[in-house]
């Protein structure tokens, strides 16, 4: 995990997403159907957040867990009211949603997170 100062530069759509709330494209992004295994940080600050574990397919479009790293990730009410936003709660850097009650999994949970939020760490063999 990144102090402020090293944080890692973003290109222009990362920070379109992490820095101002956005949304990429579903179905665009590399990790939606990634299958290697190990531990996904965020893009900016490289605090970890999820495990590959936690993955599941939920046909979304976007990358999906049911689970998250504990405490490095933040829910936050949208400014609409209407969802939960998630967040590293190191950087503050958007990951998209989170989602309750769609009993997709047994955990009931569904962190429906932008790819260019995220980058993949695969686990040493």
């Amino acid at each position: 995990m990144k102090e402020r100062d090293a944080w890692n530069p973003l290109t222009t759509e990362e920070e379109r997403i992490i820095v101002h709330k956005g949304t990429e494209y579903p179905f665009t992004g590399e990790y939606n159907k990634w299958k290697e295994t190990g531990t996904f940080v965020c893009r900016r600050c490289e605090a970890p957040l999820y495990r590959t574990t936690d993955k599941f397919d939920s046909g979304c479009g976007w990358p999906s867990f049911d689970d998250q790293i504990a405490s490095n990730v933040k829910r936050v009410p949208d400014a609409d009211g209407r969802r939960i936003e998630i967040v590293c709660a190191n950087c503050d850097g958007h990951l998209g949603h989170v989602f309750e009650g769609e009993r997709f999994t047994k955990k009931n949970t569904r962190h429906c997170v932008n790819s260019l939020s995220i980058k993949f760490i695969k686990t040493e063999q």
